[in-house]
């Protein structure tokens, strides 16, 4: 029973930004656990060989590349994208970008492309997906790929200037609580994970940079791994996690407790 409760076999999984980093982790993970995955990145080459990564039947896994800072291209990609296996089940809106840049001289186009991809993008797959494939089958997982920087400002000792990127995740997560609300009556569910330092290919030198200072803020006294966002995940996408919507689980190794 209660393995059945995280099985995904026969669910379709949209998952963003999953040529590497955490999207390709929960690629992985979802795949695994049955379900069929379509991963989504802009680069075909990178992303082509993220899906030779996943260790699963051809007829279980699919890659479409599309830059979704196109916003208007959205609808269109979606209708392709549930095409491929004749639904989608799941959304993972994992894909985000940054733009470092002090607030004082941010020029608007900067700030505007971060909003587009972090913020505008999810909202507009969350939208096509729910009206395309999750109302008419009353039913759906939306996981939004949000951040412990989306709660709170940076430390000042980091040199963090990235207040676009705090605001576009803070964003997702009134978002995440708005669309659960809506969308509750079609037995669809939506919840945010706010992960907070994890290393990947993508700020391994950043980390090495503040480890000294920043390890000895997490309780658990590490960085988040691959397969850290896994499980969480997993809860939020299958019915184990049928009655939980709305919700921000944070995954920081306790860095937001004190």
């Amino acid at each position: 029973m209660i393995r059945e409760l995280f099985d995904l076999t026969g669910r379709t999984a949209l998952i963003t930004g999953a040529s590497r980093g955490l999207g390709l982790n929960l690629a992985h993970g979802l795949c695994e656990m049955g379900a069929r995955v379509i991963l989504v990145a802009r680069d075909p080459v990178r992303l082509n060989a993220a899906l030779d990564s996943i260790a699963a039947p051809a007829d279980q896994k699919a890659a479409l590349p599309a830059d979704l800072a196109d916003l208007d291209s959205i609808p269109a990609f979606v209708e392709r994208a549930a095409g491929v296996f004749g639904v989608i089940d799941i959304l993972v809106n994992n894909a985000g970008i940054s733009a470092p840049a002090p607030a004082e001289t941010d020029p608007l186009d900067r700030w505007q492309s971060v909003i587009d991809v972090n913020l505008s993008a999810p909202f507009l797959l969350a939208r096509e997906v729910a009206r395309r494939c999750m109302i008419p089958a009353r039913r759906g997982r939306i996981l939004n790929m949000s951040s412990v920087g989306g709660l709170f400002g940076n430390r000042p000792d980091l040199h963090m200037t990235i207040a676009s990127y705090n605001a576009s995740k803070a964003g997702l997560i009134g978002l995440t609580r708005a669309l659960a609300c809506e969308w509750g009556r079609y037995d669809i569910t939506v919840n945010a994970l706010c992960p907070g330092f994890f290393e990947t290919d993508l700020n391994r030198q950043l980390l090495t940079h503040i480890e000294g200072r920043v390890l000895p803020t997490i309780p658990l006294e590490r960085f988040g791994g691959a397969a850290d966002l896994i499980g969480p995940a997993l809860l939020l996408v299958s019915d184990a996690g049928r009655h939980v919507t709305g919700q921000t689980l944070v995954v920081d190794g306790g860095m937001t407790c004190p």
